[in-house]
């Protein structure tokens, strides 16, 4: 069982990969370069970090307010602060995605110009070439650094709203909302922290994206 479910993985890697090929292949076709994917790549990463940053914010306004309940429907409060967890968990997901996405085509990328480079015979150009391919590689893996760190801060986050959400779900009175309350300080500390890393690697995106648009 253990080797057909292998051999199915590898499949589905290889027939992933094989679709990746065939897509950058037909964008080419009509003048969309790798180089120009990587730059929509890296702004869709950028703008699904913006929207996590939103979602999560209003994840902790929610939560405040449930905290901070005192009188009206207290399952209203909790289904709304329920709804910001699941949006927040979404976004969070998203931006994965989209990372994931800048990495395959860096990839691709720069495989073809390591590849290409060798096809260049004058000395001068070849060695002007490997030189602007080691700086782009060296400006997106600090790119990716910076995004994988901001990612990396998410799912503990995730994970004591979970907690706080199943929690309330089998107590939802007003002594349960008492018995998680110390627990948000530490949320919001964590969140506030998430906010600010998720800056520096917007802030990143946007300088590697001015790179690559200056050519």
């Amino acid at each position: 069982m253990k080797k057909w479910i292998s051999l199915a993985l590898l499949s589905s890697s290889l027939l992933l990969s094989g679709c990746q090929s065939a897509y950058y292949g037909a964008m080419e076709k009509v003048g969309y370069h790798k180089r120009d994917i990587m730059v929509d790549r890296v702004q869709n990463a950028k703008e699904s970090q913006e929207e996590a940053q939103e979602q999560f914010s209003s994840a902790l306004e929610e939560m405040q307010a449930l905290l901070a309940f005192d009188g009206g429907d207290l399952e209203d409060a909790y289904n709304k602060a329920k709804d910001e967890y699941e949006s927040a968990q979404a976004a969070a997901d998203e931006v994965t995605s989209r990372i994931d996405k800048v990495e395959d085509v860096a990839d691709a990328l720069f495989e073809e110009w390591q590849d290409e480079i060798t096809e260049i015979s004058k000395a001068s150009l070849r060695r002007n070439s490997t030189n602007k391919l080691n700086e782009t590689k060296r400006a997106y893996s600090s790119l990716v650094r910076s995004m994988r760190r901001a990612e990396a801060k998410m799912p503990p986050i995730l994970t004591a709203m979970k907690d706080n959400m199943l929690y309330l779900k089998h107590n939802l009175n007003a002594q349960a909302i008492g018995a998680i309350k110390g627990e948000f300080a530490s949320l919001q500390t964590d969140i506030s922290s998430l906010i600010n890393e998720m800056n520096k690697s917007i802030e990143e995106s946007n300088k590697f994206i001015a790179s690559m648009e200056q050519g």
